[in-house]
């Protein structure tokens, strides 16, 4: 079986350089597959595999729909399998683009009997991560090439990037840094060079949906019985995130009383998502439909009337005012006095699948 490290990052040159010494390191026994997505738009995207002698592969892949998952999916395990066949390499390097699904690539990868996803070392620039992290730029705006019609945020990648990574390699070494990858990602080892990377043999970490993070110096968790005014959340919103670079959880929404509800946000960005119903509302013998995390804390909480009913929120960043965002989501739960009948609802438009109340 041939392990695979997949290698990820916002910035191409780092991360160039990242997989030439994984490359190095693996000396005679290992292969770096690089992609050259610089005319993506037009449709073509040059594949390369070569040892620390030279190439041994170079393919022009050619496609209707320019984007760089089409381009990876079928061809990448395709090379990956006649590499492995050939028994003379130890070791595979795959230097994935900016705009690489690193999860979709890797599961790809996992359905052949001959590979192996062994790590997923990602790379980051200590000096502008933050930044990154915590900003509202798209892909697009960047400059990255990708789909025509990408619209995710830089943040969105980002943290995506983390949350698959086993490894992350800082350009430099910086407290802060540390501390936020490892909020994000508490699986993460952060180190500052490559060595000792390969033949690890990792599972990847899982981000159960509508999950939340430990509570930490950068992470802010707060929970609630009650469910939200949808009009107040909703315009609670902006405030909410500024300043965050990762929020995560579950939403009870007064107007939504039959879905359980996601949060995720990326720096500015926020996506809420139906997940499902709730435990309540379904037979014994459906539970192990909904996430292990929900059934615990479920278990734990759960409540006569309401059930697993409830909303719970982590939100992580540098510097938190955790205070006024304590108050700011109590103010937008619904109060006892309040009925739900009359509300508007700002959010179902954008919830496939609402059954609002």
């Amino acid at each position: 079986m041939l392990p695979v490290t997949l290698l990820t990052g916002l910035d191409d040159e780092f991360r160039t350089a990242v997989a030439a010494n994984v490359l190095a390191a693996a000396g005679r026994a290992g292969v770096l597959v690089e992609y050259d997505v610089s005319r993506l738009s037009s449709g073509a995207v040059v594949r390369t595999a070569r040892t620390a002698t030279g190439v041994i592969d170079r393919e022009v892949i050619t496609m209707e729909h320019p984007c760089v998952s089409c381009a990876l999916r079928g061809s990448l395990v395709q090379l990956l399998a006649s590499i492995a066949a050939v028994e003379r390499y130890g070791v595979a390097i795959v230097d994935v683009p900016t705009a690489g699904d690193t999860r979709a690539i890797a599961a790809e990868i996992n359905q052949d009997t001959d590979l192996a996803v062994d790590a997923v070392v990602t790379t980051v620039d200590s000096a502008t991560i933050v930044d990154d992290l915590s900003g509202d730029q798209l892909v697009r705006e960047r400059g990255v090439p990708t789909a025509a019609e990408d619209g995710r945020a830089i943040a969105e990648i980002a943290v995506r990037q983390l949350e698959s990574a086993n490894a992350a390699i800082l350009s430099y070494d910086d407290d802060t840094v540390r501390d936020l990858l490892h909020a994000i990602n508490p699986q993460l080892l952060t180190r500052t060079s490559p060595a000792g990377l390969l033949g690890l043999g990792l599972q990847l970490p899982v981000v159960e949906p509508g999950s939340i993070a430990a509570a930490s110096e950068r992470t802010f968790v707060w929970q609630a019985g009650r469910p939200f005014h949808p009009e107040r959340l909703y315009d609670a919103l902006e405030e909410l995130v500024a300043g965050t670079v990762r929020g995560r959880g579950t939403l009870w929404i007064a107007t939504q009383h039959r879905n359980r509800l996601s949060w995720d946000s990326f720096g500015t960005n926020i996506a809420i998502g139906v997940l499902g119903p709730w435990l309540a509302d379904l037979p014994a013998d459906r539970w192990a439909s909904v996430g292990q995390q929900h059934q615990a804390r479920s278990a734990l909480e759960w409540h006569p009337e309401y059930g697993d009913r409830a909303s719970y929120l982590s939100l992580t960043g540098v510097d938190l005012d955790t205070r006024e965002l304590r108050e700011r989501l109590d103010g937008c739960v619904l109060r006892a006095d309040e009925a739900v009948h009359p509300l508007t609802d700002p959010f179902a438009p954008y919830l496939e699948g609402s059954t609002a109340a």
